[in-house]
């Protein structure tokens, strides 16, 4: 028995060097700076109409962004369409943006056009659709170009931060950018950064190629402050990648823990499981963090969306929830998020492609801080 158990914590162990290297292949890495988008020259003061027209500009197509709407879940909601809410309500963002270099040479989109995939175009779709909802805060994964979010993004008043995988797969590919990693946007004439805290999390103590990274921002008029995170946990299915997920969670919420200090949390990211597995019920059941799910819809038995993405690879067709916006059920209130696009509207090809460019859709969320 002490031999069984000694031979297994050693295979583990295994495992776990393996994820911290990003994947099991032996290829050279091939490191490269962010460094592709020096094309690109804004002016420092854009409005978000002269932005967005640059952008259709730029991509020379009829090709528009799949259109969606908000749903109230308060009816005292007064600001969905809004350009500036009040200083109590925060609109947050939260998308994994697809890292370029695995969409184009790793994910194996069959039914994505190859022109979809392209860089000088997806970059413009994938500014459009964050700049066109106005947030007040852009929580962002599989991020490989964050210079160019932060130039174009500059433009708009966003400050951001970008913490780096360890050892990004994306490091491994052939003309990649980089590597990926986690990123948090503020607005700066809203918000001061009080404090910036990253983390390499760690499944029993060993250190795995996730990261997370946390921002506490202070409201400029109400001096109210708050505590932003965001992650992407492990992907792959099976028994033991879910409790590796589950680890890496306890990991992350224990982090979470020892910078919020009592302060308002939203906690976002692309989990990379399903709402059954059990890192969603360590989330939702953390006593000190006491978090909500603001897409877990009410009037339909607590359930969250059906998919947060939808794309078909050579192994089939993937549609399921794996990305969350948390947040303290005792500091705010949910007024609207933005719906998923319906089947029809997606197409039969489903995402990415030239109406969508990442195999995931975004997350926005109204929250109002609570009286």
């Amino acid at each position: 028995m002490l031999e069984y158990l000694i031979l297994s914590v050693y295979f583990v162990l295994f495992i776990l060097h393996k994820l911290r290297m990003g994947s099991f292949s032996s290829a050279p890495k091939i490191p490269n700076k962010d460094a592709q988008d020096e094309d690109i020259d804004l002016p420092e003061n854009m409005s978000k109409q002269d932005l967005l027209s640059f952008c259709d500009r730029a991509l020379d197509s009829e090709d528009k962004l799949v259109e969606r709407s908000f749903s109230t879940v308060n009816k005292n909601l007064d600001c969905v369409d809004d350009e500036t809410c009040n200083d109590s309500k925060v609109r947050i963002l939260q998308w994994n943006v697809l890292s370029q270099a695995l969409g184009q040479n790793n994910d194996n989109f069959v039914c994505c056009p190859d022109e979809a995939l392209e860089w000088r175009r997806r970059r413009y779709q994938i500014l459009q659709e964050i700049i066109a909802y106005n947030p007040d805060i852009i929580c962002l994964q599989e991020v490989d170009h964050f210079e160019f979010l932060k130039k174009t993004l500059n433009t708009q008043g966003y400050s951001g931060t970008f913490f780096p995988k360890p050892d990004s797969p994306c490091v491994y590919i052939q003309g990649n950018n980089g590597p990926d990693g986690c990123a948090i946007f503020y607005k700066t004439d809203k918000y001061d950064l009080i404090g910036l805290e990253t983390k390499i999390l760690e499944v029993w103590r060993v250190k795995s190629n996730q990261v997370a990274v946390l921002l506490v921002i202070r409201n400029k008029n109400t001096q109210e402050e708050m505590c932003i995170a965001t992650t992407h946990l492990k992907a792959r299915n099976g028994a033991l990648l879910s409790t590796l997920r589950n680890e890496q969670g306890k990991d992350l919420l224990d982090f979470v823990s020892t910078h919020a200090c009592g302060r308002p949390v939203i906690l976002s990211g692309d989990f990379n499981a399903e709402p059954t597995e059990p890192i969603y019920n360590t989330v939702m059941n953390h006593e000190t963090l006491g978090l909500a799910s603001a897409y877990r819809n009410p009037t339909s038995n607590n359930q969250e969306p059906k998919y947060t993405t939808w794309k078909i690879r050579e192994e089939g067709e993937v549609c399921h929830t794996i990305d969350y916006v948390f947040f303290s059920q005792d500091k705010f209130d949910v007024e609207a998020v933005l719906d998923m696009p319906s089947g029809e509207q997606i197409g039969e090809a489903r995402v990415p492609s030239l109406r969508y460019p990442s195999d995931h859709f975004s997350l926005v969320c109204d929250l109002a801080l609570k009286k």
